[in-house]
């Protein structure tokens, strides 16, 4: 284990990202793609580290080029990629996806016959590592299936202090069984300080829609923060100590959604770990995510900080893209 302790630890889906360069055309009939990083907590990982964190992924590829690039892409992006193993078996999963602005990103996974990020068994992972961060970041995908169930609610025991986040992450199709999901949820959410999730990833956890309902069923499970997103109507988060902030979107000319709840992610990291208000941490992820909804890629396009806050003046997350 190293002597100073990860920042953040993200642990879960990692695969290639294929997007249309064509915006508006049908997968069937577009004719390039652009390849990037994908999986939601590398994603996070990607984000926080942006904003100067010190990141680092649990997950597993393909023993092919594909994983190869994967490596090749967390490191140039500085996450630590020393906890992310080659699954001879299965091959890198690889998504598409079709891009409609502003609002219809349809998403299409190859995981099949297995995705190796499912692979990840208990006995590997470094407890102490993850004990230690001052972050932990899982996802419900995690708990879709064997060994890496077992392998998510293992390194949630594992936690005994800082900020432990489940992002529920409800995606009904990588489930076998979707009807596992609710009791898997609500037994993670007995090991978390933090819950993100949208209306209907909230309703799969505590059986809850309506945001404020959802927000108290998420903290009468046990967590100390609760992160409600409402799509349109912007973001609610309450706490047990009874604070709360609501915030609404950030104006953005979208043209790409997907993304957009990763950057919120690593923002909301960040946030936490520098001790901010509630509000604040709230309003910054927020921009963070309208930011990349504004820009086509999801990893390459996590914002700096700078840029945050240049959003945050501006009330809008349509800005110039910074060059890294």
């Amino acid at each position: 284990m190293e002597s100073e302790p990860y920042d953040l630890i993200t642990m879960g889906r990692l695969g290639v990202d294929l997007y249309p360069l064509q915006v508006g055309v049908p997968l069937a009939r577009v004719e390039t793609f652009g390849k990037f990083l994908g999986g939601s907590p590398a994603n996070v990982a990607v984000a926080a580290a942006r904003l100067g964190r010190r990141t680092a992924l649990v997950s597993r590829t393909g023993a092919d080029s594909f994983g190869e690039y994967l490596h090749e892409e967390l490191r140039e992006f500085g996450v630590d990629d020393r906890w992310v193993t080659e699954v001879g078996a299965y091959p890198t999963p690889v998504t598409f996806c079709e891009i409609f602005p502003p609002d219809d990103f349809p998403i299409h996974f190859y995981r099949q016959p297995k995705a190796p990020d499912l692979e990840i068994h208990p006995h590997e992972l470094d407890l102490g590592a993850i004990g230690a961060a001052r972050a932990f970041w899982v996802t419900g995908t995690g708990l879709s299936a064997e060994p890496s169930r077992a392998a998510t609610l293992a390194a949630l025991g594992a936690r005994s202090g800082g900020l432990t986040v489940l992002d529920l992450d409800w995606r009904p199709v990588l489930w076998p069984d979707p009807a596992e999901a609710g009791p898997l949820y609500r037994e993670a959410l007995r090991h978390v300080t933090v819950a993100v999730g949208n209306l209907e990833e909230c309703e799969v956890a505590t059986g809850e829609r309506e945001p404020y309902a959802a927000a108290r069923a998420l903290l009468d499970a046990g967590v100390r923060l609760a992160v409600v997103k409402q799509g349109p109507k912007g973001v609610l988060a309450m706490t047990a100590d009874g604070e709360s902030a609501e915030v609404e979107p950030l104006p953005v000319e979208v043209v790409n959604g997907l993304g957009a709840g990763d950057a919120f992610g690593g923002a909301l990291a960040h946030g936490l770990l520098a001790g901010w208000d509630l509000d604040r941490t709230i309003r910054w992820a927020n921009a963070a995510g309208a930011l990349v909804a504004g820009r086509l890629a999801c990893s390459p396009a996590m914002p700096y900080a700078d840029e945050i806050e240049q959003a945050l003046a501006a009330g809008t997350g349509t800005i110039p893209e910074r060059t890294p």
